[in-house]
């Protein structure tokens, strides 16, 4: 799995930047479209809010566990708009600390280990992109993938009532994935073997499930499968309105490119990494169909 480490790159030192460039709780995962592109970002990822919490049937007073909450834009919507109680968790320090600033209440804490004895039962429980960092490809190689999803969804079993629900949304391998021996970051630029070795680069040690069926029957016997959507075409329109905006003038945020410049010179990993700024390997795994996005609504039997 990736740990803090792993993820100090894409949400912690990118910190500053991202939130210069979403707002102080931008959201970093797919937003909800539904075919109407002329929607803005922000209006679409409200949407995505709101399916999430009717799903979930979240009220007044609901308490609710938002696991890899991000900047927390999850949270923000249930207490302001749904009266909810949050807690998110997070493994970045910056996000974390951002969050807090802002008025919310999060924590570093992994949430693969969470029980009822760290902080109760919750009425609802979401993982928006959670899963995707909760195996390396050497878990894969190693087996391990299907044993960890199932030993997950034992704990949020263990943390919501009969009845209770789960979201989750999360990138899954599609039918024109590669095989793991052909990524290969020094191949053409234009080739699969390079997008995909470029997306290891940018999520170190996260391996993502195999299709939706992988997360559902992994899922099973403690909760049946409520809904079930694809977002694949959401999340391309999503990457596409996050590219304009990180590229949007702002003398701050330019100061804060221009100060990783000593390290993409010294760095060979680091600028692995921030050739995402120059072509988006999800967004072309999404065009190829190497990758695609689900929405998935659990409910505890």
């Amino acid at each position: 799995m990736a740990d803090n480490k792993d993820l100090d790159f894409t949400y912690t030192t990118i910190d500053k930047i991202f939130r210069l460039s979403m707002g102080e709780t931008g959201d970093y995962s797919g937003a909800k479209y539904d075919g109407d592109f002329s929607m803005t970002l922000e209006a679409a990822q409200k949407a995505k809010h709101k399916f999430i919490a009717d799903s979930l049937n979240i009220s007044n007073g609901s308490k609710v566990l938002d696991m890899a909450c991000g900047w927390g834009p999850f949270s923000n919507y249930i207490t302001k708009d749904r009266g909810a109680k949050s807690l998110g968790l997070t493994l970045s320090q910056g996000q974390a600390d951002a969050c807090n600033a802002n008025g919310l209440n999060v924590m570093v804490k992994d949430c693969r280990y969470i029980t009822p004895n760290d902080f109760g039962t919750f009425d609802a429980v979401t993982c928006i992109g959670g899963l995707e960092h909760f195996v390396s490809a050497e878990d894969w190689k190693a087996g391990k993938q299907e044993e960890i999803y199932k030993d997950f969804f034992k704990k949020i079993y263990d943390l919501l009532p009969v009845g209770g629900r789960y979201y989750m949304q999360t990138m899954t391998f599609s039918k024109n994935m590669i095989p793991y021996s052909e990524f290969d970051i020094n191949a053409d630029k234009n080739s699969t073997a390079y997008i995909c070795a470029l997306m290891e680069k940018e999520f170190p040690n996260s391996w993502l499930p195999y299709g939706p069926e992988m997360v559902i029957r992994n899922a099973e016997p403690h909760f049946k499968l409520i809904s079930k959507s694809s977002g694949r075409l959401d999340y391309i329109e999503t990457i596409g309105q996050w590219r304009k905006k990180f590229r949007q003038f702002n003398l701050k945020k330019y100061f804060l490119y221009m100060s990783l410049v000593p390290k993409y010179i010294f760095n060979k990993e680091f600028r692995h990494q921030v050739a995402v700024f120059r072509v988006s390997p999800n967004r072309v795994c999404f065009e190829q169909e190497i990758m695609d996005h689900y929405r998935l609504v659990f409910e505890k039997i």
